[in-house]
């Protein structure tokens, strides 16, 4: 995944929430998105593994990955997570790990949703995460459509709402990790996924005893 991003050379690296509640390896991914993102938010998965909201709103294989993530989390770990916030700015694009409206728990998968957050923002382009899928949503025609790997997005004199996708567990039918590549210059975003080994992700899983619902679902990206 760096790998791939690492060959466009972007002049920053942001990060909209959600590193850890999933995955077998929480303290890598705090450390290696400590080390090379510029921006990074906090999602409410983080904050589940923080203990600062209540378990009982998850699903139960959710709040059984919480569980143990709050158990692995070295403490370097913690004080980088308990920095974050879910929501902010960046050379004037507004970044919030749910929607505008809800940083932490509203996804974005209508058009109407999309648009009341979007109308209330002073930013031209808003990017947000938290449904796992990625998605374009245009204000002036109000479309919200999904959006696969290549598509890509003219900026100029629109006003935008995207969302990258997920790294780790994508949920748009496509298992490949997600991310998008922004040119504020030329106004242009494009959509990017990359291969990665989900089979061993999904042993790592199985080793931790982590819900085995939670590993399935890696292969067919839902």
């Amino acid at each position: 995944m760096l790998g791939s991003i690492d060959q466009d050379a972007p002049d920053e690296i942001w990060c909209l929430g959600d590193l850890v509640g999933y995955g077998p390896r929480p303290n890598r991914c705090c450390a290696l998105v400590a080390e090379r993102a510029d921006v990074c938010l906090i999602g409410n998965h983080d904050l589940a593994a923080l203990g600062r909201l209540d378990l009982e709103i998850f699903s139960p294989d959710a709040a059984l990955t919480a569980e143990w993530t709050a158990r692995q989390l070295e403490q370097k770990s913690r004080m980088f997570l308990e920095e974050l916030e879910p929501k902010g700015e960046r050379r004037d694009v507004g970044l919030f790990h749910a929607s505008p409206r809800d940083p932490v728990w509203e996804y974005v998968l209508s058009p109407g949703i999309a648009y009341v957050g979007l109308a209330a923002t002073p930013q031209n382009l808003v990017l947000v995460g938290h449904s796992h899928v990625a998605l374009a949503f245009r204000l002036s025609t109000t479309t919200l459509a999904t959006a696969g790997e290549g598509t890509e997005v003219e900026l100029t004199d629109e006003r935008w709402l995207l969302n990258p996708g997920s790294v780790g567990q994508p949920r748009d039918g496509d298992p490949r990790a997600a991310w998008l590549l922004l040119d504020l210059e030329t106004g242009r975003a494009r959509f990017r996924r990359v291969e990665y080994d989900v089979a061993a992700t999904q042993a790592e899983m199985r080793e931790q005893e982590l819900p085995e619902a939670l590993a399935a679902r890696l292969e067919h990206g839902v």
